[in-house]
């Protein structure tokens, strides 16, 4: 233990083969590999969470693409003085992706 951690009282307890063994399966299902840790959050808090966050990183790719498209968009107006239609139908089906992403999201967050 760190002297500077502020944890200075141990506290030790036994548990048989089959906590032990759904202990270390829960700590898989979080991928938490500290046991100390895990033990000190559930006997403080009570829970723990995992967030899979693969769905806020397809989300925050669409947001990219669609300012990415938007930029080019503004600047080709800004030096032509024409708007496309062909870039108006681009981005209207881009936003109709990441809104239906974000839609996705909402409802597994919501089923929380």
């Amino acid at each position: 233990m760190k002297p500077h951690s502020g944890r200075t009282i141990p506290l030790y307890f036994k548990v048989s083969p089959e906590e032990k063994e759904l202990i270390e399966k829960k700590m898989a299902q979080l991928g938490i590999h500290n046991q100390r840790a895990y033990l000190r959050k559930m006997a403080v808090d009570g829970y723990a969470v995992r967030v899979d966050m693969s769905d806020f990183k397809a989300l925050v790719s669409l947001l990219r693409i669609c300012s990415n498209n938007l930029n080019q968009i503004a600047k080709r107006v800004n030096s032509t003085g024409n708007l496309y239609e062909e870039d108006v139908a681009d981005l209207q089906e881009r936003y109709g992706e990441l809104w239906g992403a974000v839609s996705t999201l909402l409802g597994k967050l919501d089923n929380l």
